[in-house]
């Protein structure tokens, strides 16, 4: 949703919607709980906006997360990682101190998706395209088959009892 740390000087904003036609290829989701105040259109039937503070609500059923990038990007991975029941969307920094506590060792699946994802902003028009490639994450096995069978291009990585070494 929001602070795509870098981007805001290219787009002029920091809120970044999800395409709805991704979202719409993953399946009807209960919660959006890193929702941007205005939407053109719905990604959940139940949505926290930034002033409702997602992380201190409680999570009920299937989410679907663009989190805030930045500092606040691991406790919300964190948070759907708990949860067991989504899909994240977030940069593909597979490096970084949140792949390796939250999505190596925890999640389901991961799809890498094919060229940037072109985002938009909270008027419905589109803003461009992300500076950095993005990947969906899956918590929880109906998710990871939503990711399979999505129809999205990109690369699917089942990780569902592969996960092996020291973190």
């Amino acid at each position: 949703m929001t602070n795509f740390g870098g981007e805001q000087s290219v787009a002029g904003t920091d809120v970044w919607l999800t395409p709805p036609d991704m979202v719409r290829a993953l399946g009807k989701f209960d919660l959006d709980p890193c929702s941007a105040e205005v939407m053109p259109w719905e990604l959940a039937t139940n949505r926290y906006t930034e002033a409702d503070d997602g992380l201190a609500q409680d999570w009920v059923g299937r989410v679907f997360m663009n989190p805030p990038y930045g500092r606040k990007l691991p406790p919300f991975l964190a948070k759907l990682a708990d949860h067991g029941d989504g899909i994240a969307l977030v940069f593909a920094r597979t490096e970084t101190r949140a792949f390796f506590e939250s999505v190596w060792p925890r999640a389901d699946a991961i799809m890498f998706l094919k060229g940037r994802v072109k985002f938009y902003r909270p008027d419905g028009t589109q803003a461009g395209t992300s500076g950095s490639p993005s990947c969906l994450i899956a918590y929880g096995r109906a998710n990871a088959a939503a990711l399979a069978d999505s129809g999205l291009s990109g690369v699917f990585i089942n990780l569902d009892g592969i996960f092996q070494g020291k973190l």
